[in-house]
């Protein structure tokens, strides 16, 4: 059974997020969303809003599955046996940064990226601009994929 891990803070999950995994689906068994825990990092989202989210949203996916790390990411990934972890590209500033991130994780570990580019009508969409705008009180539920809710967050 090959599996990717799709690692990320998902501060909020978006729609491209929720569509890299569906399309991850279609060349992988299995996708295990991984939200990294960075202590040093203060979220929008606590981590326990976004893991639960998550978890409910993919519940009835046997294909998907929800997890929690800390460290390195390709630790996380030979942990829990990933073939491969994914990576979305928006821009030509993301695919270097990738390209980079891609190369130092197969020299230290031998893991493969598998680098997906986001569908043209989602490129403009990240969790930074979600955030932004729900600071400004915007609506943002076109931005976040129908059915995900945040629990005990007045967040939109």
């Amino acid at each position: 059974m090959k599996k990717i891990l799709f690692p990320g803070s998902f501060d909020p999950f978006t729609v491209g997020h929720a569509s890299l995994v569906e399309r991850a689906l279609t060349l992988f068994d299995e996708v295990i969303v991984a939200l990294g825990i960075n202590e040093n990092k203060t979220g929008w989202l606590t981590t326990d809003q976004r893991y639960l989210a998550l978890s409910r949203f993919y519940h009835d996916n046997p294909r998907v599955s929800v997890t929690l790390y800390r460290g390195a990411t390709v630790d996380c990934a030979r942990r829990l046996e990933a073939a491969a972890i994914l990576r979305g590209v928006r821009s030509l500033k993301d695919f270097e940064y990738e390209l980079q991130m891609a190369d130092i994780n197969r020299q230290l570990t031998g893991i493969e990226t598998v680098v997906l580019f986001t569908e043209p009508h989602l490129a403009a969409i990240s969790s930074s601009v979600v955030r932004e705008l729900a600071h400004l009180g915007k609506d943002i539920t076109p931005f976040l994929p129908a059915g995900l809710h945040y629990p005990t967050t007045n967040k939109q």
